[in-house]
């Protein structure tokens, strides 16, 4: 008989905590509609998910942004950081002079990982005839990339970036 109760509240437990992953899920996928007015990627937000998650529990990740602030950083491939962060991100342009280069790891390794936050424009409004060009930022892109030092100049390779985020500016 205590069996069976211990059962019944251990399933009962497995049940709420299902059923809150259900709402959680459906409230994301319904806030993403409503907010950007398209069809959400599933498959990407649960990716996105998963990947925010282990990194949150990741001990290097813990004790890093536990044990300093992040070390900016200047690079000198800004011009082809920025062309792959706009190619991966599908924005059709990113501003260099807005990019934010910084690490929470140790920059004298030879090979480190860099986060990279810069503004992103969508393309020009065509209304009635007339190109609209304007200057303020629409997106927030933000990136993680390796950088490494090539004859003392830090470089970021543009092969290993990848997109953590594209917020869209309100």
């Amino acid at each position: 008989m205590t069996v069976i109760k211990m059962a019944n509240k251990i399933l009962r437990i497995v049940l709420v905590i299902v059923l809150f992953l259900v709402f959680f899920e459906v409230g994301l996928v319904s806030s993403y509609t409503i907010v950007t007015s398209e069809v959400p990627n599933f498959h990407g937000l649960v990716d996105m998910q998963i990947s925010k998650i282990t990194e949150l529990f990741s001990p290097e990740t813990v004790n890093d942004v536990l044990v300093k602030d992040p070390t900016p950083l200047n690079i000198s491939n800004k011009k082809e950081v920025a062309s792959k962060m706009e190619e991966l991100s599908e924005v059709d342009g990113i501003n260099i002079d807005s990019m934010n280069i910084t690490t929470y790891e140790d920059p004298g390794n030879d090979n480190f990982t860099v986060n990279i936050e810069a503004l992103g424009y969508e393309s020009p409004n065509s209304t009635s005839g007339q190109i609209v060009i304007s200057q303020t930022p629409s997106y927030k892109v933000i990136a993680k990339g390796n950088a490494t030092y090539k004859n003392h100049l830090l470089y970021v390779d543009a092969n290993t970036l990848k997109i953590n985020s594209v917020l869209k500016l309100y």
